[in-house]
């Protein structure tokens, strides 16, 4: 009989790694029900001299999903960001309390626009694909009172923009406008599906 070789394995059983250390997004991640791993991606979030909000994102959610690539480049790998988009100003996670405060306050009867970018790299395979969900959130003219208790109640500190949708947080909003829902809690699930897929996934 002929010499016959050896069938590479399926592309749907390469591993699957969230580079994201957060726990809204492994939340996410976890309703589509596929085994994966987490790595915590090294990247500098610094922005860059006249970046803006999107292109910040996009720029880190690359960046993520590489980093983590290159220890793990027999994987799928999901890299994702999210910056608040102020008036062309960017806004990140607050860490404290006070940043908050600030945050909300200068966000009060705004349009925010929070710009949640993905990617997905296989290493092994070359593939690369990054996209941009933009949610549109519409901010009530909160009171200082209202701020002060949705803090202490949820402490998004961890969270872009010091808004916690899932949570509390809606009760902040007038209008939320975007066309997939999980984005703004930090991980667009139609795209991560999408993305998946085609690197080699499956989900269903």
């Amino acid at each position: 009989m002929p010499a016959h070789s050896p069938t590479p394995p399926s592309p749907s059983f390469r591993p699957l790694i969230l580079g994201s250390t957060s726990r809204y997004r492994r939340e996410l991640l976890g309703r589509l029900a596929v085994p994966f791993d987490v790595a915590s991606p090294q990247v500098d979030e610094t922005p860059q001299p006249g970046e803006n909000p999107a292109a910040l994102a996009l720029r880190l959610a690359v960046a993520k999903a590489r980093d983590v690539a290159q220890r793990h480049p027999q994987a799928v790998v999901i890299g994702s960001d999210q910056v608040a988009d102020l008036n062309g100003e960017p806004l990140g996670k607050p860490g404290t309390h006070e940043r908050a405060v600030a945050q909300l306050q200068r966000m009060r009867g705004q349009t925010v626009v929070f710009q949640t970018a993905l990617a997905v790299v296989c290493l092994a395979t070359g593939f690369e694909q990054s996209d941009l969900a933009a949610v549109r959130v519409v901010f009530r003219d909160l009171s200082d009172a209202e701020i002060e208790n949705y803090l202490r109640a949820e402490q998004p500190y961890d969270c872009a923009g010091s808004a916690k949708s899932e949570g509390l947080g809606i009760a902040l909003l007038e209008r939320i406008d975007n066309d997939d829902p999980t984005a703004l809690v930090g991980l667009p699930l139609i795209r991560t599906c999408r993305m998946i897929r085609a690197a080699g996934v499956q989900l269903l």
